[in-house]
């Protein structure tokens, strides 16, 4: 006989636990009830390091989650970086009030953000490049403009030495 609830158990435990998203469950005083391995990995803790611990002490600020408490609202892809963990997420907060609940979702977006640098970066190299290209040319240009300056003072000299010398000679 095929038993449905256990069925049913052993996939919420299989995506609970390969969940690649950060999950976090607080109470309204903001202990930590509940983390799933992907959060324990992203904040290289461990299930007893944290649960009924203050979320503050893991998270700093948790401004967002009394928010979502006090005003029954719900946060939704808010970006945040946990420079300490080297972890930049986007997250959803919201309640479950009937539970007695605050529910986070973290995902992973640290490739975001360093494809971002890269392209700041990237932007900035760029920039002193083609500065560099610039003032290359007009250093150029004023070489050029010089050296036409002096030739054509040369010519210049040259053709009033020719032409004093017509003035002086009778012509034929």
């Amino acid at each position: 006989m095929f038993d449905n609830s256990k069925t049913h158990n052993n996939l919420w435990k299989r995506l609970w636990e390969y969940d690649p998203s950060g999950l976090l469950v607080v109470d309204p005083d903001l202990y930590i009830r509940v983390v799933n391995p992907a959060f324990c990995r992203m904040f290289n803790v461990t299930l007893e390091d944290v649960l009924g611990q203050p979320a503050q002490t893991l998270l700093d600020d948790v401004s967002d989650f009394t928010k979502v408490w006090q005003n029954d609202i719900v946060i939704q892809g808010k970006q945040k970086e946990y420079s300490r963990y080297g972890l930049y997420v986007s997250e959803v907060i919201f309640s479950i009030e009937e539970e007695g609940i605050i529910a986070c979702i973290m995902v992973d977006i640290n490739h975001e953000l360093e494809r971002k640098r890269e392209l700041e970066k990237l932007k900035h190299e760029t920039v002193k490049q083609v500065n560099e290209v610039v003032d290359n040319q007009m250093k150029v240009v004023q070489e050029i403009a010089g050296l036409l300056g002096e030739t054509t003072a040369e010519t210049k000299v040259s053709l009033l030495k020719i032409i004093g010398m017509l003035e002086r000679e009778p012509f034929i």
